[in-house]
């Protein structure tokens, strides 16, 4: 017979979590293989996909099951791991004039979504008990712990990572009880220390921001970075409100369908032009919704790290995708940001399906294992 903490866990198991997640994966796999059919590619990326897809789900499961005093002991070296990581890739030839991967016997490893993870769980921790977040100082540890990740990815270079890390701070931040206004003075520190940082990007780094604001004649094809941006805007356009996928191709000229990381950094274009309008509205509507039950799971959990867990998960998920649709649609500059489990690329796979994990464990286990037991819980009852 089962024992009662585990078929109360059962009982509070967030399926809707996980139906959102799978049905994530799932529009990805369709956006991957219309990329595929795009590209007409000779080797296909969907099966990687679904292979990798296998991966994620094993590693989703696997932080789905320790209570939360095993992933309070595992944020610190999970942290330390990842920072070795980063600094491990320049072990490693660049590819494409970056040290982002690691490759070792044809497998290849990105450090820098893991570390988004190995991130939300240290903090987390940083911040369960600590109460002295209102004033500068309390503030310094975990901006440190944020901008040791930020820095060493920034040097890869991959600008689009980096960003994320300082505001996911600041969510989790806000949450634990540090002051808007503390925060407020941080962030404008943080934009007037950010000027002199332009003058050392790159020229592509540079020319991906300029992009956004330059306009090219009508019928004219921009060269360059101006160029993803152009043709992930007509992809949409093709798409039009109901897609390839039900009112057939726009045109017959291949060359309109033409987009370069269709698979990974604008698979929301692809999405738009094979299920229009509308497919890209649903998708995220199933971002919000699974924001919405993260932020219910959080709100219902008695523990801090728990807590403050699922928040960042959720800041997680809500800012990447905001990056990668503002980005494919021309409201930000193309700083190549993955859309979370829908996107080509293993390493980002399982990063995002273990912090989805991380989500189903606290939905499951909302601090009761923490706070004198199961049945001291039901007592007080």
């Amino acid at each position: 017979m089962l024992d009662e903490p585990y078929r109360a866990r059962m009982r509070r198991f967030p399926w809707s979590v996980l139906a959102i997640g799978l049905a994530l994966m799932l529009v990805g796999w369709s956006a991957i293989a219309r990329a595929d059919e795009l590209a007409d590619a000779a080797r296909p990326l969907l099966p990687r996909q679904i292979v990798w897809s296998v991966l994620a789900m094993v590693a989703m499961v696997a932080l789905s099951l320790p209570n939360h005093r095993q992933l309070q002991r595992l944020s610190l070296p999970a942290y330390a791991a990842a920072v070795l990581l980063l600094l491990a890739v320049y072990l490693f030839p660049p590819i494409n004039g970056s040290h982002r991967w690691i490759r070792v016997a044809g497998f290849s490893l990105q450090p820098s979504e893991l570390a988004k993870v190995a991130f939300v769980l240290m903090l987390a921790r940083c911040l369960m008990y600590r109460d002295n977040l209102r004033g500068a100082r309390g503030l310094l540890a975990p901006l440190i712990l944020a901008l040791i990740p930020t820095l060493l990815i920034l040097k890869e270079p991959d600008l689009g990572t980096a960003l994320v890390f300082l505001p996911v701070c600041f969510v989790m931040l806000f949450v634990a009880g540090a002051r808007w206004a503390d925060l407020s003075k941080i962030a404008a520190c943080g934009l007037l220390a950010a000027l002199p940082l332009w003058t050392q990007l790159s020229a592509e780094q540079k020319s991906r921001v300029t992009a956004l604001f330059e306009q090219s004649a009508p019928h004219a094809r921009p060269i360059d970075d101006g160029y993803h941006l152009h043709q992930s805007k007509q992809m949409f356009a093709l798409g039009g409100i109901w897609g390839s996928a039900l009112a057939g191709d726009a045109v017959d000229d291949p060359a309109a369908y033409h987009l370069p990381e269709a698979h990974g950094d604008f698979i929301f274009s692809v999405i738009g032009e094979r299920y229009g309008w509308w497919g890209a509205a649903g998708l995220l509507a199933l971002v919000l919704l699974l924001a919405w039950r993260g932020l219910a799971i959080a709100r219902r959990t008695i523990d801090p790290f728990g807590r403050l867990v699922a928040v960042g998960v959720v800041a997680l998920f809500v800012l990447q995708t905001l990056i990668n649709t503002g980005m494919a649609v021309g409201l930000l500059p193309v700083t190549g940001m993955s859309l979370p489990l829908v996107s080509y690329g293993g390493s980002g796979l399982l990063a995002h399906a273990a912090a989805l994990g991380l989500l189903l464990n606290i939905g499951m286990r909302p601090g009761y294992e923490m706070a004198g037991g199961f049945e001291a819980r039901r007592r007080r009852r």
